[in-house]
């Protein structure tokens, strides 16, 4: 007798909270470099829900690559030795919708203009969301990206970060809604 071959379904996404953060935290998580390093840049926003309000419990996860545009291949993103950049971090929001990184401003890699990607968790999210945070600074890149300019002009802006001072990054993230930040499909 032959069984018949099964196809299996894929477990549906669950939504997180409001317990995940345990087991997910870790020292100095936001620390991807240490606050006083040189170059160290501080990158911050908004978690806004589709009401437009701040999403106190959720979490983002960052990756982005060294200064000089290369993919960190160093392990150790969980044990934060001081001075391995391993271009990962994970910040939780506060009361008020707010995460914030200590990191290094990502360089352009491959004629791209420079990003993070980033990931963000959140209560009633059946899956995580994947986007990107592009720097501002170059303009031309920006303008030359093939993903970027596939975009409307207000998607686009979505994506890309203010930047109020040197040192500073500044990026909300509208999880829907006016202003919906555009988020990719993996």
């Amino acid at each position: 007798m032959t069984v018949p071959a099964r196809t299996l379904r894929p477990t549906p996404g669950q939504t997180v909270g409001p317990f995940f953060a345990y087991g997910v935290e870790y020292d100095r998580m936001h620390q991807v470099v240490d606050p006083h390093a040189p170059g160290a840049v501080l990158l911050g926003g908004t978690i806004y829900d589709g009401a437009g309000d701040p999403v106190p419990d959720a979490f983002i996860e960052i990756f982005g690559a060294d200064s000089d545009g290369r993919v960190p291949r160093a392990r150790g993103a969980f044990r934060r030795d001081g001075h391995t950049f391993t271009g990962f971090g994970r910040a939780f929001t506060n009361d008020d919708g707010h995460y914030e990184f200590f990191t290094r401003a990502p360089g352009a890699a491959q004629g791209r203009p420079a990003f993070f990607a980033a990931i963000v968790f959140a209560r009633g999210l059946p899956d995580k969301l994947h986007t990107r945070i592009y720097l501002p600074d170059d303009a031309a890149a920006l303008a030359a990206d093939p993903f970027l300019a596939s975009l409307e002009s207000e998607e686009r802006s979505t994506l890309i970060a203010s930047r109020p001072t040197p040192a500073q990054l500044q990026h909300d993230i509208r999880l829907q809604g006016e202003k919906e930040t555009v988020f990719l499909d993996f």
